[in-house]
């Protein structure tokens, strides 16, 4: 079992003792994950980045990629393969030469 698979069977397991797994389809999952993005964005508001607090970022981070493991589980996705395949595509539209010390999006470089 990876360790991803062990994340989400952990998921599941702590969902499904409580039977929470009625409220978790993707649309909500999807909610939940922007709910928490948001939660963990605000942490950041108004401060400096070294300034905001890293025992809450690390909650709040593990709440995000919790919802984002449980919405990967529900369209059974491999989150390493999705993972790898975004970077790929990614290094296509971001080639070094174009794209290196850039912050431009791919189609304005």
């Amino acid at each position: 079992m990876s360790e991803n698979q062990e994340i989400i069977q952990q998921l599941v397991n702590f969902r499904n003792e409580r039977d929470w797994e009625q409220f978790h389809n993707p649309k909500d999952l999807a909610l939940a994950l922007s709910i928490e993005s948001s939660e963990l964005l605000e942490l950041f508001l108004w401060k400096k980045p070294e300034d905001a607090n890293v025992e809450k970022i690390k909650e709040e981070l593990a709440d995000v990629f919790a919802y984002a493991f449980l919405l990967a589980d529900k369209y059974q996705l491999d989150v390493k393969e999705i993972v790898l395949e975004k970077i790929q595509q990614n290094a296509q539209k971001y080639p070094v030469d174009k794209s290196k010390g850039n912050a431009k999006k791919y189609n304005e470089l």
